[in-house]
């Protein structure tokens, strides 16, 4: 406690109270949310807002199971397996855009061809382009290849669009590796692989733990592509969120926020299991003794 307050004063406490006030001002919408998914339909939709209301899980239950409007009976929905869907298609393409990624980068950080920058900028910009650019002419390519409302179709998709963000972050990590230390494995008879699996790969967890959560945020948010190439077996839930904005009663924002609070757990989860790797890996190469 002793420490923490000399920690508070070095940084001084006007600077303190207005980083916290600042941080506060950020969450109080994701707070807000995840309040409203507690309260009934009532309470969510009283004026003024009601800041103290009894909790229910009711939000929660119905997002698994709703009561029918005709018949009253409880029925199954289908959003389990949508969030299925957005772990395994999220995962799968970020974790082949980094596999991917990784080989690449390490190729233009140790072997640069001439021209490599002009290279890293052609393959940057691919993902600066906006998606709604590129929609049309993607959508006709999957109908004739048969390839929407496919798993492997999205995934494909996703990975083709995280690998750039990827090359030029992992790259940048591989850039701050000394060579020499490489040159001198070599030359005690280790190869290239070994080399690369045994020193620089350890050496760059906390930059690819950085692009893996980077790129599952990005993949994990996206709405048209999922909108407009997903089937209805292969749906993702931020189309089933859009989905749940209408419906026979209006929409019903106890039940919209309890699936955006869910939604939101396994992005946290992952964040705050790999916040140290995450924290050294954005402040990578930024401090130089």
């Amino acid at each position: 406690m002793a420490r923490k307050h000399r920690e508070i004063g070095k940084a001084g406490w006007g600077y303190t109270a207005m980083t916290s006030v600042i941080g506060f001002i950020y969450f109080f919408p994701v707070l807000w949310i995840i309040l409203t998914a507690f309260k009934t339909r009532t309470d969510a939709l009283a004026v003024p807002p009601k800041l103290f209301f009894t909790p229910t899980l009711d939000n929660f239950t119905s997002v698994f199971y709703r009561a029918s409007i005709t018949t009253g009976s409880s029925q199954a929905t289908d959003m389990g397996l949508y969030f299925f869907n957005s772990i395994f298609i999220a995962g799968t393409s970020v974790g082949l855009a980094l596999i991917v990624g990784t080989l690449a980068a390490y190729a233009f950080s140790r072997f640069p061809l001439r021209g490599n920058d002009t290279y890293l900028f052609i393959i940057l910009t691919t993902r600066m382009m906006p998606p709604i650019v590129v929609i049309i002419p993607i959508f006709l390519m999957f109908r004739l290849s048969g390839l929407a409302g496919t798993y492997w179709g999205i995934i494909l998709l996703y990975t083709a669009f995280n690998i750039p963000f990827s090359v030029w972050l992992i790259k940048s990590f591989f850039d701050e590796l000394n060579p020499e230390i490489e040159d001198a494995a070599r030359m005690d008879g280790s190869t290239e692989s070994r080399g690369f699996f045994g020193f620089c790969i350890p050496q760059i967890l906390a930059g690819l733990s950085a692009t893996f959560v980077f790129g599952l945020i990005l993949t994990w948010n996206e709405f048209l592509f999922a909108l407009l190439l997903t089937g209805v077996e292969t749906r993702t839930v931020p189309v089933a969120m859009a989905r749940t904005l209408g419906g026979e009663v209006g929409v019903d924002y106890g039940l919209l926020a309890a699936i955006v609070t869910l939604f939101l757990i396994p992005i946290f989860f992952v964040t705050f299991l790999l916040q140290n790797q995450l924290l050294r890996g954005v402040t990578f190469g930024t401090v130089k003794k």
